[in-house]
């Protein structure tokens, strides 16, 4: 069912005919600021030149096919950078990566979502439960010894962030397009350089710190009780029409764009602000 009620939601978007930075155009001539990005893939925006500079140039040479390529071992050395120490294994889709966590006895096929730390901050527990890793979250990240990073481009693979003492557990990476793991390198190393965002928007700051209906963790943001499907589609349609795209489903955050007209912070701010 709540599959079912996001496909209807995203249903009511309009055609989009362009994406830049973090606002949508749709086909008719409107804009929507995107406060979905992507589940967070697009976290960066939607349109980082350095990532698509790569994607153009490792496409000309034709590396779609998912071959052996050194640009693994590239974009295991970007990972690097944000996890040092640590393993990594890549792997074409969720769905091969909750494979191989179940065959290596780190999930069940019973298991729901990862653990979000944009929702609840990360308690001490099992270290060992896979755990998702969000960008600009300065503190409460997951303390697991297996990381699943949402990196901050839509067609990055899933890679999984591990203690070198696990290594054994897994087998070989997946075989990836060079193309996608050229790009994903890029882009990992545009958010290792990207300076922290505090998302300092001064209305929205003041009415979430009057209004306990919105919790927020850095960028993100989470209704405190989402209610039902019937609720959360109202909650989308109304910021739909106001010029704002929420996540299609509240098991998803709201994310902070990096940027924000006067007009845009305002309108936001009223729309958080309304009950």
């Amino acid at each position: 069912m709540a599959s079912e009620s996001r496909v209807s939601r995203l249903r009511l978007v309009p055609q989009i005919r362009r994406a830049r930075e973090f606002r949508l155009y749709t086909a008719a001539g409107g804009r929507l600021t995107d406060l979905w990005q992507d589940g967070g893939r697009a976290v960066l925006g939607h349109t980082p030149p350095a990532v698509l500079r790569e994607l153009k140039n490792t496409s000309e040479r034709g590396l779609f096919a998912p071959f052996s390529s050194h640009l693994e071992g590239r974009f295991f050395k970007a990972l690097s950078v944000l996890f040092p120490g640590r393993g990594f294994r890549v792997y074409q889709d969720e769905a091969s990566l909750r494979r191989a966590l179940c065959k290596a006895g780190f999930l069940s096929p019973e298991d729901g979502p990862f653990p979000d730390p944009a929702f609840t901050e990360t308690e001490a527990g099992d270290n060992y439960r896979p755990m998702l890793w969000r960008p600009f979250l300065a503190d409460g990240q997951p303390l697991s010894s297996l990381l699943i990073p949402i990196l901050p481009w839509p067609l990055a693979p899933r890679a999984l962030v591990l203690d070198k003492s696990l290594e054994a557990s897994f087998p070989p990476p997946e075989f990836v397009s060079p193309v996608i793991l050229a790009a994903s390198a890029r882009a990992v190393y545009d958010l290792a350089s990207s300076s922290c965002r505090a998302a300092g928007f001064p209305k929205i700051t003041r009415v979430l710190s009057q209004d306990g209906r919105w919790r927020r963790r850095g960028i993100y943001l989470s209704l405190a009780s989402p209610g039902g499907e019937d609720d959360y589609t109202a909650l989308f349609r109304r910021f739909l029409e106001k010029g704002f795209l929420l996540p299609p489903g509240p098991e998803e955050p709201l994310i902070l764009p990096g940027t924000l007209s006067p007009g845009e912070e305002t309108k936001l701010a009223d729309l958080l602000g309304t009950p």
